[in-house]
C-alpha cells in the first residue's frame, strides 16, 4: 500500500455514531474537546464553527469537515455567539426553535481509533480537514456519510468490518481531495505526499521497511544531495528520515503486538531487526518496557 493508505490501516477506524443535526432560528452550542475523530457534512443552509483562540470559520451546503481528533469549539447559526454546553450524543438533535422546518440540516457523528498507535500517527496528519463545496469530491464524501449513518442504523451481520472499510474509505477521500484546507505551518505526511520527491521517498520506505535505508540512499530515490534532502525532509516531517523510519517500524511492531498473531521473533524480521533481542532493546529504549509487557498492558494475548 501507499504511505497514506498505510496510515489509515493502522488507525482502525471503527465504531462509528453517525446522527442528523438541523437547526431554526438563532443558536449555538458548545462542545467540550475529546480524543475522537469528527466529522460533518452540510447538507443545507449554513452554520458557523468556531475553535478556542481561532476565528469562526463559515460550513457552507456542501462543505465536508473532519477533525482527526476533536478540540473544544462552539456550532452557530451566526458567528460570535456564546454556545450553550452540550455532551455529544448518539440521536438526532435539533438546534434553536424546535417548531417549524428547519433551515438547516447535517449530518455528523465521530468514530473510534486504535489509541496504541494514535498520538503518532495523529501527528502525521492535517489538524483539520476541510472540503469547500465546489470540491467534486464532496458529493462523494456525502454518499459515503449517508452509507455509513445507513449501517449504523442497523443490525446486518458484517456490520463492524463494512463500517470499517467505510471509515477508511472516508479518510483517504478526504485527505486525498485537492479542495482540503492544509495547515501550512504544521508538518506532517500529507505535505511530503504532495512533494514530488519526497512522496517518492515515503513510499520506498513503506514499501520495504526492512531495507537497510541511509539517508544517501534515500537522497538518490529524491534526486537531490544528502544535505538537501535530509533538510527538506526534516522541514516537511518535522523529524529525519531515518528517525521517521525508526518510528514507522514501532508503530507497525506496536500494531502486530496488539494483534497477538506473530512470533517475537516474526515482528522483529518484520520491521527490520536481526534478531528479537536486538528489537526488544530498541522497544524497550522508545517505548519503556519490554514488547511482551506492552502486548499484555494493551489487551492483546500472550502469544508475542
Amino acid at each position: 500500500m501507499d504511505p497514506l493508505s498505510d496510515v489509515i490501516a493502522l488507525l482502525r477506524p471503527s465504531t462509528a455514531i453517525s446522527k442528523p443535526i438541523s437547526g431554526r432560528g438563532a443558536w449555538a452550542v458548545r462542545y467540550a474537546a475529546h480524543d475522537a475523530p469528527g466529522f460533518t457534512i452540510i447538507l443545507r443552509g449554513e452554520c458557523w464553527i468556531a475553535f478556542d483562540g481561532e476565528p469562526p470559520l463559515k460550513l457552507e451546503t456542501g462543505a465536508f469537515l473532519l477533525l482527526p481528533t476533536t478540540p473544544g469549539f462552539t456550532l452557530s447559526s451566526h458567528p460570535g455567539m456564546a454556545g450553550t454546553p452540550r455532551d455529544p450524543m448518539d440521536v438526532p438533535v435539533r438546534h434553536g426553535e424546535q417548531e417549524g422546518e428547519a433551515d438547516f440540516e447535517a449530518l455528523g457523528g465521530t468514530f473510534c481509533i486504535e489509541t496504541a498507535n494514535a498520538p503518532l500517527l495523529l501527528a502525521l496528519l492535517p489538524r483539520m480537514i476541510h472540503v469547500r463545496p465546489p470540491e467534486g469530491r464532496s458529493v462523494r464524501l456525502g454518499r459515503l456519510i449517508n452509507l455509513i449513518a445507513e449501517e449504523c442504523r442497523g443490525n446486518e451481520p458484517g456490520k463492524d468490518m463494512i463500517l470499517q472499510r467505510m471509515l477508511e474509505v472516508l479518510l483517504i477521500e478526504a485527505l486525498r481531495s485537492h479542495g482540503t484546507t492544509m495547515d501550512e505551518d504544521r508538518a506532517g505526511l500529507l505535505h511530503g505526499m504532495r512533494d514530488p520527491a519526497l512522496a517518492r521517498v515515503l513510499a520506498a520506505m513503506h514499501a520495504d521497511v526492512r531495507a537497510d535505508w541511509t539517508v544517501a540512499s534515500l537522497a538518490r530515490i529524491a534526486g537531490q544531495s544528502r544535505s538537501a534532502f535530509a533538510a527538506r525532509f526534516g522541514a516537511v516531517l518535522s523529524c529525519g528520515p531515518i528517525e521517521y523510519l525508526a518510528r514507522w517500524r514501532m508503530a507497525l511492531a506496536k500494531d502486530a503486538l496488539l494483534r497477538g498473531a506473530k512470533t517475537l521473533d516474526r515482528i522483529a524480521d518484520d520491521v527490520g531487526y536481526e534478531s528479537a533481542s536486538a528489537f526488544s532493546t530498541a522497544f524497550r529504549k522508545r517505548l519503556g518496557c519490554p514488547p511482551g509487557q506492552f502486548a499484555r498492558i494493551n489487551g492483546s494475548s500472550d502469544h508475542a
